[in-house]
Order: C-alpha cells, then sequence, then structure tokens
C-alpha cells in the first residue's frame, strides 16, 4: 500500500517524531521516494517537546527540506500549508490534481495534521496506534488534495515498534524488554534526561533505573517489591504520549512531590482495609496532620488492588485525577477529607 501511495502522490510528507528522529524517520521509504521522483518533505510533529536551538540546528544539517510543527500547540501549520503549495506549484500548470501523500509509523499525528490543515475534523483521529486502518483522499484547496494512509510498520523489529508508539504498552505481554531498551537509547543520547525526570543517578544497569523508576512511582508488590511489568508499562506509557522526553521537561508538581504514608500503609496492608472509611477513621488524625500546600503521595498494592493517599490539593477531584494519572488504574472507591487543603484515600483497580 505505500508504495501504491507513492506512486500515485506527486508530494510525499514523512511524519516525524521530534523527540526521536532518528528512531522515526525511515530510510527505506525516503530512499523509495526519491527513487521515484517525488518531492518529499519532512514533517517534525511534537516540536513543543524539544528546544528551539536543537530544531533549528537538526534543520539546518538535513539535506532534505524539513518543518517543525506542534498540532497540539498549533505552531507551524501555517509554514507547512505554504510549503506544500510552494512544492505543488510545478505541477498545478499540468495536473487536475496534486495530491500528497503523509506517509510515517503509527502514532506519529498524521490524521491530526490533516485535520490542523484543513481547519476542520476531516479524518478520524485516536491515541491509538495504527487507528488509521484505510486510504483517505481528503481536498486541502481546489487542486491541491491530501491522502491520508495506514502508518508503515516495521513487524521485524517489535521492540521498536513499541518505542516509537506502534503498540500501546497496556496491550504487551512482556513490556520489560522494550522499555530497558529505550532506557539504553536515552543513556547512549542524554542521560541526563533521567536525573532530570526522575532524579536518577547511582545505578550499574538499565534494570536497576527500571526498578528505580518503579520504587519511586509507588508500583510496590505485596511484601515490599517493585512491580517491574507495571513498571515498564508506566515507563513507555510516559514516553509515548510526551509526558517523558529527551530533554527532560519536567512538570512542576512532579517536583514538588513528597513520597509519604509508608507506615500508614504498612498498616493498612497488615490489618486488610479495603475501604476508605475505615482508613480515614483509623488514621484521620495522622493524615491531617500532614494537610498543606505540599503534595504527598503514597501507593501500595494489596491483594488485587492498588490503595493510594494523596494530601496537599484544593479540590478532591484533582487528587483523584493524579492518583489515576500515577498508577495508570481507575478509583474504584474514595474518601475525601480536610478544609483549605484537602486529601484523598482511594481505592483502584
Amino acid at each position: 500500500m505505500v508504495k501504491e501511495i507513492i506512486n500515485e502522490a506527486h508530494i510525499v510528507i514523512e511524519v516525524v517524531d521530534a523527540r526521536d528522529p532518528i528512531g522515526t524517520r525511515n530510510k527505506k521509504l525516503e530512499n523509495l521516494v526519491k527513487e521515484k521522483g517525488k518531492k518529499l518533505l519532512i514533517v517534525m510533529n511534537k516540536a513543543d517537546l524539544v528546544p528551539k536551538d536543537w530544531a533549528e540546528r537538526y534543520k539546518k544539517e538535513s539535506e532534505i527540506p524539513i518543518v517543525f510543527i506542534s498540532t497540539r500547540d498549533r505552531k507551524g501549520t501555517g509554514i507547512l500549508r505554504k510549503k506544500i503549495k510552494r512544492l505543488a506549484k510545478e505541477f498545478l500548470d499540468e495536473e487536475d490534481r496534486v495530491k500528497v501523500a503523509l506517509i510515517g509509523y503509527p502514532n506519529v499525528g498524521k490524521s491530526t495534521i490533516i485535520n490542523t490543515l484543513k481547519g476542520k475534523k476531516a479524518v478520524k483521529t485516536a491515541p491509538i496506534p495504527g487507528y488509521t486502518k484505510n486510504k483517505h483522499l481528503i481536498k486541502l484547496s481546489r487542486k491541491i488534495w491530501l491522502i491520508d494512509s495506514p502508518g508503515v510498520v516495521p513487524i521485524d523489529e517489535f521492540d521498536e515498534l513499541v518505542i516509537k508508539g506502534g503498540f500501546p504498552p497496556d496491550k504487551i505481554g512482556d513490556p520489560i524488554r522494550p522499555a530497558l531498551r529505550l532506557i539504553k537509547r536515552i543513556l547512549e543520547t542524554r542521560k541526563e534526561a533521567l536525573t532530570e525526570k526522575y532524579d536518577i543517578r547511582d545505578f550499574e544497569s538499565e534494570e536497576q533505573i527500571l526498578e528505580a523508576i518503579g520504587r519511586r512511582k509507588g508500583l510496590i508488590r505485596k511484601g515490599g517489591e517493585v512491580d517491574i511489568e507495571e513498571a515498564a508499562r508506566y515507563f513507555l506509557r510516559e514516553w509515548q504520549t510526551g509526558r517523558f522526553t529527551l530533554f527532560g521537561k519536567e512538570e512542576k508538581k512532579e517536583e514538588e512531590l513528597v513520597r509519604d504514608f509508608d507506615k500508614i500503609l504498612a498498616a493498612v496492608e497488615r490489618d486488610l482495609l479495603l475501604d476508605p472509611r475505615r482508613i480515614l477513621w483509623k488514621f484521620g488524625d495522622k493524615l491531617r496532620e500532614k494537610l498543606d500546600s505540599t503534595k504527598r503521595v503514597g501507593i501500595r498494592e494489596i491483594e488485587c488492588f492498588t490503595v493510594g493517599i494523596a494530601t496537599g490539593f484544593k479540590k478532591c477531584d484533582s487528587a483523584l485525577k493524579f492518583l489515576e494519572e500515577l498508577t495508570g488504574k481507575h478509583v474504584l472507591a474514595s474518601e475525601c477529607f480536610g478544609k483549605k487543603w484537602k486529601g484523598v484515600i482511594a481505592i483502584l483497580e
């Protein structure tokens, strides 16, 4: 299908993830486009997640024209539209339609770019890799048409497919191997990113880093061991969604986060308390002592559930949402407490 689309198009746009241009560029595809004599343009999406000076340097060193955009911030799309019209000029006198193909790995944002260029919802989008199943032809202007296509999937390297966002972490049987491979790449590219995001400084292996990430995020099994598979899934989710990048754009709430409530959670596990009201009734006085502007959190796996405690929020809903984002699980039951500064106890699954 990719070869068919390249043959049909006058201009080919390769959509790439700006966070990992080497990993998400496809040299085989680029060579094929050149062999067919087609115009080639690289669009670096998610440019808001990389430093501007790095983007400018990469653009200057590239032999292929590059446009950096951010569909999330709606930046660069005007420049892209002008670039497409400029490339299409030489075909307009001879062709009734100039076709522009967008090709790239799954989840790099091809359909979102089309919708942004069109100015309305021209094609369906979803945060699910591989959502676009068929070829679509969309009118950009009277003589310029866009071809939306399924992603180019490298089936020979499953770990790379996961790293590139082509497969959801929650559906992977063994997430540890691709997570370790990603950590190795980060260490070789910019290891400071791990220090900036997770404050990991002393380690001897990729496995130790993954364990440290799991411990920092409270992904602990019964007995105090890190749930290494959940840590791997969490880490891959952070990478795929852009919450973790090589350039360490750390959110303020992460910097202020304090791990706490270990003794309370140990007692909850010992007594098998899986009712938020009973936990608050028994430990309410100690928990209220921690109510201030500092965000504190404690998480523990007990039986088949996750018990989470979070304090330092102005709204209970914000605390519950925070726990869900941190664990990747859904709240089954919860109890809120506090006045100016609030805390929650939640049971998640």
